[in-house]
């Protein structure tokens, strides 16, 4: 009897942890969202120069993602986004401009990114650097040849 008690509750600990295990590994359904890069760096931008960067990402999940609009901490750094879903698997990108190269000195701004994803339902791409001053117009001086002709009395 005591064999039996013993066979009939090890059955039930391995049926436990079989299903304890498939539970933990089983994917919830849904799309998700996985950047290459969220923070990017320029540098240096000569002044009105390109202050554009593409963040490329990727869904990861198994159902459509959907990106709604994204906010930006100003007016001055403008964010470009896919309007489709994107499918399981795809790839694509988000175009972030910064567009006061007009104006020198260091800029650290940011856009977060609103999807349907199942985790990362919000996302925060960082971008910085620094425009340059404006070059000066400062045109070489020329010297005119002055030559008066030396009348020898």
């Amino acid at each position: 009897m005591k064999k039996l008690l013993v066979f009939i509750s090890a059955m039930f600990l391995m049926c436990t942890m079989a299903f304890a295990q498939e539970e933990m590994t089983e994917k919830q359904n849904g799309p998700e969202i996985t950047f290459k890069e969220t923070n990017h760096d320029f540098g240096k931008i000569q002044y009105k120069g390109n202050g554009s960067h593409e963040f490329v990402f990727v869904n990861t999940g198994n159902e459509p993602l959907i990106l709604t609009q994204p906010k930006s901490s100003c007016g001055c750094t403008v964010p470009e986004w896919p309007k489709q879903p994107i499918l399981p698997g795809e790839s694509n990108v988000i175009k972030v401009t910064y567009k006061n190269t007009d104006r020198p000195g260091s800029f650290n701004k940011y856009v977060t990114v609103f999807s349907n994803a199942l985790v990362n339902k919000e996302i925060k791409l960082h971008i910085k650097g620094t425009v340059e001053p404006a070059p000066t117009d400062a045109a070489p001086l020329q010297i005119e040849n002055i030559s008066s002709p030396v009348k020898n009395n």
